[in-house]
């Protein structure tokens, strides 16, 4: 049985990978020369949502995992962060939520598989902070919702690791709701110096449980310093509990 899982996860991520070469070279570029500027970004990420919630689909169909949602709702203009254990996190929540951008690692824009995607759904994270801020500020605006893992990598240990302040910072310079969103899985698939092929003897169950939004207003802090650490902590607290 965990032969066959294995050779069924690659397969899996095989028929991910040709779809994102075809979604990339054909469909992206076929949509760059029809549609104006402001509706490209609308247009990739409805496809893109499409795309990895039938991906997803496809892994609860060949039961390499299942995913129980808990307290879901659909939101515009968020700030959704998440605990991140395994490599698929984004996936399954791009799959949910609907018009959600997210940031990227640089080094993602060398992987052939997914660059064009990268450039058209999201935000670079080595841009200086006040382009970073202007551009997800933007975005919130026109009702995006922003995916960020403040962990920063792929981790189960969210008690002893620190949380970056991003979502803080973009928080206080947006004014937009912070929506925290624990992720748990009972097997450690897709995990840090885990092999893909690795998917157990039986169904992976994830947890996405959406957690009550961080609004600013709920802080009383004046101080800029101390209001990131506050709203940190909160998100951490969320994640934790």
């Amino acid at each position: 049985m965990r032969v066959l899982r294995g050779f069924l996860v690659i397969m899996a991520f095989f028929i991910f990978g040709i779809g994102s070469l075809i979604l990339s070279f054909v469909f992206l570029p076929i949509g760059c020369i029809f549609l104006k500027n402001n509706k490209k970004r609308e247009f990739f990420c409805r496809i893109i949502h499409k795309l990895w919630k039938f991906f997803t689909g496809f892994l609860i169909f060949i039961r390499i995992i299942n995913i129980k949602v808990e307290n879901f709702k659909n939101v515009k203009g968020k700030i959704i962060v998440a605990t991140h254990p395994s490599l698929i996190d984004i996936v399954i929540l791009i799959g949910l939520f609907e018009n959600s951008l997210c940031l990227a690692k640089k080094e993602l824009l060398n992987n052939i598989f997914l660059k064009n995607i990268i450039k058209n759904v999201y935000i670079p994270n080595n841009i200086d902070i006040d382009t970073f801020k202007e551009e997800c500020v933007s975005a919130l605006k026109d009702g995006y919702n922003i995916i960020i893992f403040p962990t920063g990598t792929r981790t189960t240990d969210i008690k002893n690791v620190s949380l970056h302040k991003g979502p803080a910072l973009l928080q206080i310079a947006s004014g937009a709701d912070i929506l925290p969103v624990k992720i748990e899985c009972d097997y450690p698939f897709l995990q840090k110096n885990k092999p893909i092929y690795d998917a157990g003897k039986k169904v992976i169950n994830y947890t996405i449980e959406v957690k009550p939004e961080i609004k600013q207003e709920q802080f009383f802090e004046t101080s800029e310093i101390k209001l990131r650490k506050v709203i940190s902590e909160r998100i951490k607290f969320d994640f934790t509990t």
